[in-house]
């Protein structure tokens, strides 16, 4: 699978009451911030896309936010305040982990995304799936660190949550863009 870029909006303490109000809401006091594709709480930098846009982005439902040019999420980024830019591999094998190599990303974690939008985190935004994994397993990112965990999840979240709409998600690896 080829890695996509994006940019979105931070979320963490300097959100101030909203991130408060989210912390008590989920129950999540170990994270630091949520880095993850969620629309809700991580916006997309991307909401109208420009016509250069068209250029270098995914050409699929649910996807135009997504880019194959990191050059040109950053020149799109640059004086945006509050941005995080992200590299992505949806779906990934442990090979396509270990082959990502960019010295201006860290690893954060696997977030787990609904296939039908692709914008809403099993693991952040809804409400909690005990079934399928505890919220204490989230790093302080809000993300799941270990690959076969991540794709177990996926798995107990469609066994275990058969009737609900949420429960049929794709693995993101997700990469922090830290320069």
């Amino acid at each position: 699978m080829t890695t996509l870029f994006t940019a979105v909006q931070r979320f963490d303490r300097s959100c101030g009451e909203q991130w408060q109000s989210y912390i008590k809401w989920s129950g999540l006091g170990q994270l630091r911030e949520v880095i993850s594709l969620d629309g809700v709480l991580c916006p997309n930098f991307f909401q109208e896309l420009i016509e250069e846009d068209w250029r270098h982005n995914v050409r699929e439902d649910f996807k135009t936010h997504l880019f194959f040019d990191l050059d040109h999420v950053v020149r799109r980024t640059k004086n945006s305040e509050g941005t995080n830019v992200l590299a992505m591999i949806e779906n990934p094998t442990t090979d396509e982990i270990s082959n990502f190599h960019h010295p201006d990303f860290v690893f954060r974690g696997f977030d787990l995304l609904e296939k039908l939008g692709g914008d809403i985190s099993a693991l952040v935004n809804c409400g909690g799936f005990d079934k399928a994994f505890a919220g204490s397993e989230l790093s302080a990112c809000g993300l799941l660190t270990n690959h076969a965990r991540a794709f177990e999840v996926q798995r107990l979240l469609h066994t275990e949550y058969p009737n609900e709409h949420h429960a049929d998600y794709d693995v993101w690896a997700i990469w922090q863009l830290t320069t």
